[in-house]
């Protein structure tokens, strides 16, 4: 029988004492109550001849997993996200009696380990501190995957300071792959300065020397408006030249005069029919968004491309 194993999630949820059936409540907002019941996952409608288990529950939204060892013997890391998109609900620094660096926060990533069965066998490691270690603290950290797949190796993640979106310009350019290091937590920067926008970077895989990742648009549409971080945020970013269509997008915003903003560009910019030259407002050459990305394990920050 083939299985199909899901991670059971509500973040940063404290559950009730019920035996069986019980609400959960996030901290940050303890007046929304949810009913929350991972049972078996037997509501998960899944093709004749799989079955669905609960793995692991109450996690604060896991976003990646990866295995290390063989079908015998394996261990199962999951990676939580973090905050993400910012919410009045998912705000890392008002868990009641929790700091935002407390290791304990269920609003900062984090990397655990679990056994075959699903019992906790270590972390979360890689949780943020003051002094700037872990994963970064605003979120979120999305992909995972080990260099030789479950035979382990090096063990490579994304992150980002989405998290801040909001702030003028402070989520730009934040995304990152990063080392882990499964022995000490520690959080090493392999790549930095990606795009960071409506969707950071995201998934990650590694495949003979090189590292393949998703980079997210900046933007929903292709035009940074009030909401991109109130016109802050950063543009979308071409990886091969482009000539931009005669139309602009107005921006109406009460108190502030009409402005007009054409695509791939700043907020507040009207250049219609420019050319766009490929990587313009990247920290690198070779970033853009809305693309996949890779670059060689041995020298990555040099090495970065468009693939599709």
């Amino acid at each position: 029988m083939k299985r199909a194993i899901p991670l059971l999630s509500l973040a940063g949820a404290i559950l009730a004492p019920a035996p069986a059936l019980a609400d959960a409540s996030n901290p940050v907002c303890p007046e929304e109550r949810v009913f929350y019941n991972p049972g078996d996952g037997e509501d998960i409608v899944v093709p004749r001849g799989f079955k669905v288990e609960v793995f692991a529950k109450d996690l604060n939204f896991p976003t990646d997993v990866a295995f290390l060892g063989d079908k015998h013997n394996f261990r199962v890391l999951v990676l939580e996200s973090g905050t993400g998109l910012p919410s009045r609900c998912n705000d890392n620094t008002k868990v009641p009696g929790i700091g935002k660096f407390d290791p304990r926060n269920p609003f900062t990533p984090g990397l655990t380990t679990f056994d075959r069965g699903g019992r906790k066998l270590s972390g979360p490691i890689g949780k943020p501190t003051a002094s700037g270690g872990g994963f970064q603290p605003d979120g979120p950290a999305i992909g995972l995957s080990f260099e030789h797949d479950t035979q382990g190796g090096t063990l490579f993640a994304t992150d980002s300071n989405q998290g801040v979106r909001g702030a003028p310009g402070a989520a730009n350019n934040t995304s990152r792959i990063v080392r882990v290091s499964l022995s000490s937590g520690a959080v090493t920067p392999v790549i930095t300065g990606l795009p960071t926008g409506d969707h950071p970077t995201e998934q990650i895989v590694v495949k003979d020397g090189w590292l393949y990742w998703s980079q997210g648009s900046a933007t929903n549409a292709g035009v940074t408006g009030h909401d991109n971080g109130g016109g802050g945020n950063q543009h979308d970013i071409a990886c091969e030249d482009i000539t931009l269509s005669e139309n602009t997008w107005a921006s109406p915003h009460p108190g502030q005069p009409d402005h007009r903003t054409s695509g791939y560009s700043n907020h507040g910019v009207a250049r219609p029919g420019a050319i766009v030259p490929a990587f313009e407002g990247a920290t690198r050459r070779g970033m853009c968004t809305g693309a996949i990305l890779r670059a060689k394990i041995s020298n990555p920050m040099n090495s970065i491309e468009p693939v599709a």
